[in-house]
Order: structure tokens, then C-alpha cells, then sequence
């Protein structure tokens, strides 16, 4: 079975090997996940900044059906008296969610008529929970999650984002020695059952009610569309797990399809993922042998965002890029469609095309708009085997890289090689040049050297190593060289190299360290040759306050002033090579498919904008203003969905932004979801030079004719 990468020392997927009869449970009984395992060890909790790897995460494996959650499931909050947990929990209890109590660390007493207790431990002695909502900021959420796992809690569900990758590497080790914990995120808007009546995260509940469609997401703002999508087809929906956009999630899109599939409730799966690691091709794995064992398979749609990525760019969520090897966002459209699953190009095509295959008639080719380059749409029989993918290009850091980056200079990510006593090769001449990268390897969650005997990614291969107290170990240097076809005179030169490379990457946080080497002269030393792209977590010092050396390396000029200077805003914003329509949109996922639409409309976008999920009308001002920097765009197409962001607040934020800044270039505005009729009355009434919808393909065409300047 091809791969984007071959796998090297890793476990194999096993995808069709296990399947999960998942079984609804009475109200109040205990999940069948919590059989016999292996307890914690307090002393592996308490490891703060090291992790070690397992052999395998069978163990694991047994906790999915912790997953399914209902009208029986008893939820707990961590940080239950936070700002953001009250709001959540008031919501949550009022639609039906059955929240027993929660925990704030050194308090005890009562909160919204609820138990609170001092430890997470205290709540399991007292409350029984079967999951736990972690609303702590992410500075302390790997705690947070640690402290669940140790008192064994069966379903944890993390919210926050911006927890150091280093940290979730240490958790996934934690994880995989255990069968008790099941978790969901980080980064995650959570996971809902609409039939349940349960909803642990914060998707807007108005798209939510009792029907026949699993979701299962990276995206929370797509997941949310979708799930609207499915409504306004009088679908509905019966759960939706919502894996977030995290490098590394603790519930993988396959083990999701798993689940829903499974579920009696369920009848039809919507899929979303996007650029970044190989879970999309994972699950197209599993769609294709589901529909070859099953008789009558459920029908799965899919989408993929980030088609039209900036590579190199970590496009608004701090998953979404590629690593050195992973396959582009078209070769996981490719892959999904070879596998059976009907692909579309806009969340709110879901729910028409969704019913169409229950219907049990023919989706034919789907809305107008796409093209053949882009994704295709129509039911598909699964393929004998997946087409050959176009593996990411080696130029994986572009130098102007941001969110998870730390940008160095040539020659100061080369005195760095220096001070570990790394060498270095000023005059490589002729000599072919080998990638050598340190990274993670996302579908084991482990660190890995990633290597090939040329610049040609598709010949790499990655070796998972381990992580300890004393650093990187067991790094399986033998097997690197020799598919370096490095002779045994430079293989302990080679060694030295990579476990420098290894502890650097540990000891400063990278999530990438790649570099080109070649042999010396003689052909008995290893050295590296070419400008290194190093990335490192700057999670690490937003959230956790370390790394503050490696922090202060950023080389500012060498980026785009107008994409630095919203960062404090919260807005991720990215330039894009050509284009004349500015966009303004609610979350990275929907961003990212909003640059993807336009396109397949004929549209050009000039940026990727990601107001974040909580957009208010000072971030839409601040967006506005910067997008107007670029003298392309010619039309701004804001595309908002209401989630955890009411339409008519954002109305009001674009109303008076145009007004503020006096703005000639005219706008459109597609408003849907929360009050998505007031956001569009409040924009058509305003008297002013803007278009008010809420179909995405008459926006979009507005958009395009205003942008080439048509009547």
C-alpha cells in the first residue's frame, strides 16, 4: 500500500484490524473501555519536561469507545470556575448535558448549584465522572490533562491551544502506556451528541439537533457549517467529535470514522480535514476496507482545506502544515475519492449531497464551480489501489513562517550547528546533497529522523527514537546510514551529527530541524552543507515561558511588517502569491476553504485571514485595516460564520470599520449561522457600499465581478 512516505521504524496503522463494537451504555454504568489496564505511575506524572516511547498503543487502542457519549455520560469541568467553563456549563446544562460537578484546584464548596472539589482525583472518588471538560489556559492544560489520565477519568476533552508540542509529545507517551483515558484535542472545539443530549466543548448549540450525520473534524468553524448544513437538509445529526487542529491530536480522524461508523444512531459521516500529516490518508485506508467488508456502508463526504496553502506556511492552526514527506491537500482529496468518499468543496454542500446518497439517488457532479484541478464531487466505488501522490516539496520552512516558528537567520541557525559542535561544510562543490531532518512523526506521535539518500522527499523514510531524562535515545543510527547509503567510515561521524541534531531539538523545542548533508572529501566525515530550516515552538514561550533564548533569535526583518504587526490582535494573516480579493473570515479551517472556494468560482484570493474563532468588531477593524495594505485587492470578501461569534456583532464591527476608515473598496458580506439574519439586515440597511448574503456561491460571484471591476 503506497504511502507519502515510507515508514521506518514505526508501528503499522493496522487500520482494518481492530474494529470497535461500540454498544450504547444504561445511564449511570461504567464504560467497558475501563477494563483491566496498567495504572499510572505517580512518578511518570510528575515528569515535567521529558517522555519516553512505547513499543506499541494497543493499550491505547481499547480506550476509543470512551468516545461515545450521551444522556448517560456524567461530566466534570476542570476549571469549573473560570469565566469561560460558567458560561460553557450554564449552556450546557440548560440543553440537557449531564454535569455532575468540577474542580478548581484548592477550592471546595458549590458552583452553579454543582459539587467543586480540590483535585481531579477528589472528583472521581466522588462525583464517578465518565469524561472531563479541561477549561484551563494552556499554560497549565498539560497539567490539567496529566492529573485527568493519573485519576483515570475516561474521557478527556482539551480546549485550549497554544500547549508547547514538547509537552504533547510527553503526553502522548503517557497515554500509550495506559487503557483507561480516552483523549479529545487539544485545540478542540470539543465533541456533541445531538441525540445525547451532551455536549462537552463550545459548539454553537443552535446548529445542533437530534438527526442522522456523524461529523468528524480538524476544523471547529467547518465542523460548525456542517453541522448547519446538515440541519437546513432537515438531516440533523447524531454526534460530532471534533479532533482540533493541534500537530498532535489525542483522537485521529480514523478513529473517529471507527466510531461513527459503528454508531446505531449514524446513517451518514461528513469528514473534514486538512493540510497537514497523513490522517486524511489513514482514514481513506479505513473507508476503503470498511466498504469492502461491509455490505451496505454508510456514504462518507469529505473535504480538505487548505488546497491552495502558501507552502511552507502554518496556515492559522498549529497542525496545518506540511513536514518534510507528508502528502500535499490534493493528494488527500485524491486518496479519499479512490477510497469511496463523495468530496466536496464548501461545508454547506454537505447536507444537500448527503441527502441526495440517503435518498438513495445519485449526487450527479454537485454544485457548479469546480474544477477538474480542484476537488471533484459525485459517488465513487472504492479503488483497487490509491494513486501515486505527489509527495510536499523539501522547502518546508518558508522564511516567513509563522505561529509555531521561530525564524533564524543562515548564519545564525549555522553558529548554532556550531556551539553543539555540529560541522559544517562551506564548499560542498558537486557533491549530492542528503536530507537529514529532526521532527515528529505525527501518526505515531513520537520524534523522528527523517531521511533520504538525495533532495528527493519521496525516497525519505522516518526512525522514531525515544525520549528520557537524559535526552534522545535509541536513535537507530545503522538503519539511517544505511539508507543513506553512507559507507561505515562516516557512520560514526553520522551518529554524532544526528544525536547533536536529536538534542537540540529536544533541549530548545523544535518541531523541525532540517538540513542537507554530504560525506567530506575523504568520505569518512558527515557535515552539513546547505542553509538549514529550523522551526521551533514558540508555544513553548507564549504559553510555557521557556525557551526565552531561542525566542529572542527572531529575525523580524525578514518577514512581512503588516503579517507581524496583527499578531497581537490574535489575527493570523498570510499574503498569498497573486490575487485581487482580500478575505476576512472567523477560523482557520473556514479560511483556509474560503481561499479554496473562490478559486474553484474563478476567484483569486490575496490573502489568507483568520480573525480566530471569537472574532469582535475591533478584530474586524484591525483586519480590515490591514488587508487594505495590499494595493492588489480590489473587493474584501468577509465570510463569517456564527459559532462561538453572533453574525450581528460582526455586522456591526464591518459597518463601523468601513465607516472609520473611510474605505473605497467595496465589500461583501456572507453572514451565516448566530443571528445570521440581524448580521444581514444590519449590513443591507446600512446605507453603504456593501453586498449582504448568505449563499456562498452568490457572495463569492459577487465578490469575483466586483474584484475585475464589472458592472
Amino acid at each position: 500500500m503506497l504511502r507519502s512516505i515510507n515508514r521506518s521504524s514505526s508501528r503499522s496503522a493496522g487500520i482494518g484490524a481492530v474494529v470497535f463494537r461500540v454498544r450504547r451504555r444504561p445511564p449511570g454504568s461504567p464504560p467497558s473501555g475501563q477494563r483491566a489496564a496498567l495504572r499510572l505511575d505517580a512518578a511518570l506524572i510528575t515528569l515535567r519536561r521529558h517522555y519516553s516511547s512505547s513499543p506499541g498503543d494497543s493499550a491505547y487502542d481499547s480506550t476509543l469507545e470512551n468516545l461515545r457519549v450521551g444522556s448517560h455520560t456524567r461530566v466534570i469541568f476542570q476549571g469549573f470556575t473560570g469565566k469561560q467553563a460558567t458560561a460553557n456549563a450554564r449552556e450546557s446544562l440548560a440543553w440537557g448535558t449531564r454535569i455532575v460537578g468540577g474542580v478548581t484546584p484548592g477550592r471546595e464548596g458549590e458552583h452553579l448549584g454543582l459539587p467543586v472539589l480540590p483535585s481531579v482525583r477528589k472528583a472521581v472518588e466522588t462525583l464517578k465522572p465518565d469524561a472531563t471538560g479541561i477549561y484551563v489556559a494552556a499554560p497549565y492544560a498539560a497539567a490539567a490533562i496529566e492529573e485527568a489520565i493519573a485519576a483515570e477519568v475516561p474521557l478527556l476533552v482539551a480546549v485550549a491551544e497554544h500547549i508547547p508540542l514538547h509537552d504533547m509529545l510527553r503526553i502522548h507517551a503517557i497515554l500509550k502506556t495506559q487503557s483507561r483515558s480516552r483523549l479529545v484535542g487539544a485545540n478542540s472545539p470539543g465533541l456533541i451528541s445531538a441525540v445525547g443530549k451532551c455536549r462537552i466543548g463550545f459548539q454553537p448549540l443552535p446548529c445542533f439537533e437530534p438527526g442522522r450525520i456523524g461529523i468528524i473534524a480538524r476544523s471547529g468553524t467547518l465542523s460548525y457549517e456542517t453541522a448547519a448544513s446538515t440541519l437546513r437538509a432537515g438531516l440533523g445529526q447524531s454526534m460530532c467529535i471534533g479532533i482540533g487542529g493541534d500537530i498532535l491530536p489525542g483522537t485521529s480522524l480514523r478513529e473517529g470514522l471507527q466510531v461513527l461508523a459503528e454508531d446505531a444512531d449514524t446513517e451518514g459521516i461528513a469528514l473534514i480535514g486538512e493540510i497537514g500529516g497523513e490522517a486524511e490518508l489513514e482514514a481513506a485506508d479505513w473507508i476503503r476496507e470498511y466498504r469492502s467488508r461491509t455490505l451496505n456502508p454508510k456514504p462518507i463526504a469529505a473535504l480538505i482545506g487548505g488546497i491552495h496553502a502558501v507552502a511552507g506556511r502554518i496556515m492559522g492552526h498549529s497542525g496545518a502544515f506540511a513536514l518534510p514527506g507528508e502528502p500535499s491537500a490534493l493528494d488527500k482529496v485524491k486518496a479519499l475519492e479512490a477510497a469511496g468518499a463523495v468530496i466536496v468543496n464548501h461545508p454547506s454542500r454537505f447536507g444537500p449531497v448527503l441527502k441526495s446518497i440517503l435518498g438513495n439517488s445519485a449526487p450527479g457532479t454537485g454544485p457548479s464551480g469546480a474544477t477538474a484541478a480542484s476537488q471533484h464531487r459525485g459517488m465513487h466505488t472504492a479503488a483497487a489501489r490509491r494513486p501515486m501522490l505527489t509527495r510536499q516539496a523539501s522547502s518546508h520552512l518558508n522564511p516567513r513562517t509563522q505561529g509555531r516558528s521561530v525564524h533564524l537567520t543562515q548564519s545564525t541557525a549555522f553558529d548554532m550547528l556550531r556551539q553543539r559542535g555540529i560541522p559544517i561544510v562551506e564548499n560542498a562543490g558537486s557533491r549530492p546533497g542528503k536530507l537529514l531532518a529532526v521532527t515528529v512523526n505525527r501518526s505515531t506521535k513520537s520524534p523522528c529522523v527523517v531521511a533520504s539518500p538525495t533532495d528527493d522527499v519521496s525516497e525519505a523514510k522516518r526512525f522514531d527514537f525515544a525520549c528520557g531524562t537524559t535526552g534522545a535515545q535509541d536513535i537507530p543510527v545503522a538503519d539511517i546510514a544505511q539508507h543513506l547509503r553512507i559507507g561505515a567510515g562516516a557512520a560514526e561521524s553520522l551518529g554524532r551529527v544526528i544525536s547533536r541534531l536529536a538534542a537540540l531539538f529536544v533541549e530548545k523545542e523544535a518541531f523541525l530541524l532540517e538540513t542537507r548533508i554530504v560525506t567530506g572529501a575523504d568520505g569518512t566525515a558527515v557535515g552539513v552543507a546547505a542553509a538549514p530550516r529550523f522551526g521551533f515552538d514558540d508555544a513553548a514561550f507564549r504559553s510555557g515561558r521557556r525557551q526565552a533564548d531561542v525566542q529572542a533569535l527572531r529575525d523580524m526583518s525578514a518577514e512581512d511588517p503588516a503579517e507581524v504587526g496583527v499578531e497581537g490582535d490574535g489575527i493570523v494573516y498570510i499574503k498569498l502569491p497573486e490575487g485581487n480579493i482580500g478575505t476576512l473570515v472567523n477560523g482557520a479551517g473556514l479560511a483556509m476553504n474560503t481561499v479554496d472556494a473562490l478559486a474553484d468560482a474563478g476567484g483569486h484570493a490575496a490573502n489568507f485571514l483568520d480573525t480566530g474563532g471569537k472574532a469582535t468588531s475591533e478584530t474586524v477593524k484591525r483586519s480590515f485595516e490591514v488587508i487594505l495594505t495590499d494595493p492588489r485587492v480590489k473587493c474584501i470578501f468577509v465570510n463569517i460564520f456564527g459559532g462561538l461569534t453572533r453574525g450581528d456583532m460582526i455586522a456591526r464591527g464591518v459597518v463601523m470599520a468601513f465607516r472609520d476608515l473611510q474605505m473605497s473598496v467595496p465589500v461583501v458580506v456572507r453572514i451565516r449561522g448566530t443571528n445570521e439574519e440581524e448580521g444581514q439586515k444590519i449590513v443591507a440597511e446600512s446605507g453603504l457600499s456593501l453586498f449582504a448574503y448568505d449563499d456562498f456561491d452568490e457572495a463569492a460571484a459577487k465578490a469575483i465581478e466586483l474584484a475585475n471591476g464589472e458592472p
